[in-house]
């Protein structure tokens, strides 16, 4: 059993009172808990649910996700990297759940950013909760962890998505661009103690001090890009008030913004967009789970009372205006910035559905062609023009001389037409090869580009030469198990 500092367990006593004794028992002793969450635009989750061996119920809060009763390899499963589904803890799950119910309730197209992205959980929920005229922006400011982010976004197939790797401070030159924010941001790690027990030997007053701080700053750099009216959606995977509550208290109080607290008397009397958000999610999970606990301003889930690791979320809606840049010049009106989409010649490609835009772009790589959805380029645009952009749209296909060589991109991308080549379905053993970087024998198939497909899925290209079929899976993601 862990030994966790007095000082942790004075807070726990605090925060959960009679149930303390549960949550310390349960961090220090219990097993993590394992859920996955279906991709609706690639699998239906009862379909899904169906080809786990011991998965059980439901998440309360999240339609397209379910627990297992035990963790499997999920590497050596070609689904996962076929954009089928995303491993990811219930508890976190729920921050989801509060972003597709505030975009619910947006009728305009959205631009939403999750700050602090990697890997892609809340990401990829946000992406199957947006409509095509809406923009995602996914930022993680750690490079190894943003090209972790990028693959996953790639493998879900969202078209109408940005990977950014930039400090939140970047953000101001945008102005006021977004309509939503995802800041899940870094912490003591108090609600993970059972998953990483590492963290608590890490673990102390100061640093709770020093993460609270970090927290404030990351908050009030961003800030200026959201628009007023919006909402921050703010979370953390730990416990004390300092990272929760108090902070949610000084956005409000010192940056101009309103809490959305659930069972408040003001979100009863409001009707404007997002405020019943946070409400609506809890009183399903309370319906059906125990539920999370309610605080001053937000919900907090705990190992022993909810199906999950530790996990704090707000909900919180902005009243100051924000039409200034950092430097307190102007800025231009989102999406009306940064280079034009007319100074490229667009070019007709009917490997991808119609509505995406294809051009030729020069890359460190090559060549390459690119696809981005019409209805939200100017704005992808803008985002690039401005930030580090290390994903955007879909890389179609690979430029040589006057070949075109598909990407696994295009194949993974819910932009991509699959009446283009002839699909080959694999056994698992022939995916995993694929999955494996490995040279595959198709003798029966036609020579030339062939798509790869698991379970009716695309995985990625081969091009057939008839007594061999070379791999053309990316060899960053290779599957090295």
């Amino acid at each position: 059993m862990a030994h966790f500092p007095q000082e942790f367990i004075a807070i726990a006593r605090a925060i959960f009172a009679d149930r303390a004794e549960i949550v310390l028992e349960a961090l220090a002793c219990g097993d993590s808990v394992t859920a996955v969450r279906a991709n609706p635009a690639k699998t239906d989750a009862r379909s899904l649910r169906a080809e786990f061996t011991g998965a059980g119920e439901f998440v309360p809060w999240c339609d397209e996700a379910f627990y297992l009763d035990e963790r499997p390899v999920f590497s050596l499963d070609p689904m996962l990297h076929a954009g089928a589904y995303y491993v990811q803890d219930p508890s976190a799950m729920f921050v989801g759940a509060v972003a597709e119910t505030v975009i619910s309730e947006f009728e305009v197209p959205l631009k939403v950013l999750d700050l602090c992205a990697a890997p892609g959980g809340k990401s990829t929920a946000a992406a199957a909760a947006l409509r095509p005229s809406d923009l995602l922006v996914s930022n993680e400011v750690i490079g190894s962890r943003a090209s972790i982010l990028a693959e996953n976004m790639v493998k879900w197939g969202a078209c109408n998505s940005v990977v950014t790797n930039d400090d939140p401070k970047d953000f101001a030159k945008l102005g006021a661009t977004f309509d939503i924010i995802l800041a899940d941001v870094p912490c003591s790690g108090e609600g993970m103690f059972r998953k990483d027990v590492g963290t608590i030997a890490e673990w102390s007053l100061e640093n709770v001090r020093l993460c609270a701080a970090r927290q404030r700053r990351i908050v009030a750099d961003v800030w200026n890009s959201l628009r007023e009216g919006g909402y921050l959606i703010y979370s953390t995977c730990t416990f004390n008030s300092s990272e929760n509550d108090d902070n949610v208290e000084w956005i409000c109080r010192e940056l101009g913004a309103e809490t959305c607290a659930p069972g408040s008397a003001s979100l009863l009397a409001s009707s404007a967009p997002g405020q019943a958000a946070l409400r609506s999610c809890s009183l399903r999970g309370n319906a059906a789970s125990g539920g999370a606990i309610a605080t001053r301003y937000g919900l907090q889930f705990a190992p022993g009372i909810t199906r999950g690791e530790g996990q704090y979320v707000a909900l919180v809606r902005k009243t100051a205006p924000a039409n200034v840049g950092r430097q307190g010049k102007p800025v231009s009106e989102k999406g009306q910035s940064g280079k034009s989409s007319k100074s490229a010649k667009s070019i007709k490609c009917d490997w991808v559905l119609p509505g995406m835009s294809c051009y030729e772009e020069e890359t460190a790589a090559g060549k390459i062609l690119k696809a981005y959805p019409a209805a939200v380029e100017s704005d992808i645009r803008f985002i690039k023009s401005n930030l580090k952009s290390i994903r955007s749209g879909v890389a179609v296909a690979s430029v040589k001389g006057r070949d075109l060589v598909p990407q696994a991109d295009l194949a993974l991308s819910q932009a991509f037409n699959r009446d283009v080549f002839p699909q080959i379905e694999l056994t698992k053993d022939q995916a995993l090869q694929f999955l494996r970087c490995e040279a595959l024998r198709i003798p029966d198939a036609p020579k030339g580009f062939l798509t790869v497909t698991y379970e009716h899925l695309p995985l990625g290209f081969v091009k057939n030469l008839g007594n061999r079929a070379n791999n053309l899976f990316p060899q960053a993601w290779r599957l090295r198990m």
